[in-house]
């Protein structure tokens, strides 16, 4: 039987492939396989892929006939995935040597739905430890008690897919899948979508995720319209929510966060083509006059005075007289 399952989507990354997978040999057992998918690479990363069919246990290698991006390739992964356990991992991260074989042994241990871990983020040569924001650890708990405060960050705010793990059981319900074409923030309706359905989670503090930024090809680095993919990542979450039992405890937070992202972006446009730019104004400004405005109010009420002064901005110039008034 088949333990565990990685997830790895590639996407024109030869210059960061082969240490990837290196790492994953390394963390090779006979219970153990490894889901490469590409996603119609058009640099050398097919070639390589190739190879570690050959020479790593257990790599099984799939490839898109066209580019889809991260979240489909992922349930590309995870529609192959015959594992107990479910993890991801990105094209150009890497991971210590026995690390999945430490976060198994933790999952199976605290016999949780899924469990998270912190990683290290990797800039240059400059490495920091990112904790993920529950004091709690070792110990299984409620994950929809997680979500809050809605003035503090926490477990829904600490969104990479591939800080942790999940057992087969939410798999079968549906809960691990990604929004097939979402280009930027896919991970973000799914850890809402966990916190609010499974059952149970747990933190450990294992170190063993090595997440790279500052990667040219990255979606994080690049200023195109794939990075507005956040609106439509947003927008789920809101509907999601507002069908929840509990919407009315929970929406604040939601509100509260994705104003602080729309305000992120919209104070960095300088790093954005000009149309893109724009369309980022009006696509923002749209999100605002969607969201509930009684939770806005008090959402941009409870931020500091520059997000809120631009985030009110946008609205007023965007809606008729007296409805942006608060």
């Amino acid at each position: 039987m088949v333990k565990l399952s990685v997830v790895v989507p590639f996407y024109n990354v030869q210059t960061y492939a082969p240490e990837t997978l290196r790492s994953l040999r390394a963390n090779a057992r006979e219970d153990f396989e490894f889901i490469l998918v590409d996603d119609c690479s058009s640099d050398e990363t097919p070639g390589i892929l190739a190879r570690a069919e050959r020479d790593l246990p257990g790599a099984v290698v799939l490839r898109h006939e066209r580019n889809s991006g991260l979240a489909t390739a992922r349930n590309t992964g995870i529609d192959a995935a015959r594992g107990e356990y479910v993890t991801f991992l990105d094209g150009d991260d890497w991971v210590a040597p026995g690390h999945y074989s430490r976060l198994v042994a933790a999952a199976e241990g605290l016999g949780t739905d899924f469990v998270r871990t912190d990683h290290v983020q990797f800039t240059g040569t400059t490495r920091t430890i990112h904790r993920v924001p529950v004091a709690r650890r070792d110990e299984a708990l409620d994950p929809r008690e997680a979500i809050l405060p809605a003035d503090r960050s926490t477990s829904v705010d600490y969104p990479y897919a591939w800080a942790g793990i999940c057992h087969r059981r939410l798999v079968d319900r549906g809960l691990v899948r990604f929004t097939d074409g979402l280009r930027t923030a896919e991970d973000r309706p799914w850890i809402w979508r966990l916190h609010r359905e499974a059952e149970s989670f747990a933190v450990v503090g294992l170190l063993g995720i090595f997440y790279r930024r500052g990667v040219a090809s990255s979606l994080t680095q690049i200023g195109d319209v794939r990075q507005l993919d956040y609106i439509r990542a947003f927008d789920q979450v809101i509907e999601e929510i507002s069908k929840d039992r509990e919407a009315d405890r929970f929406m604040l937070k939601a509100v509260r966060t994705y104003c602080a992202i729309i305000s992120h972006h919209l104070g960095s446009t300088d790093r954005y083509e000009p149309s893109v730019a724009r369309k980022l104004r009006s696509l923002s400004a749209g999100a605002l006059r969607r969201l509930p405005q009684d939770v806005l109010n008090e959402a941009l009420n409870s931020m500091d005075l520059e997000r809120s002064t631009r985030l009110r901005r946008l609205r007023r110039r965007t809606m008729p007289a007296g409805k942006a008034a608060a």
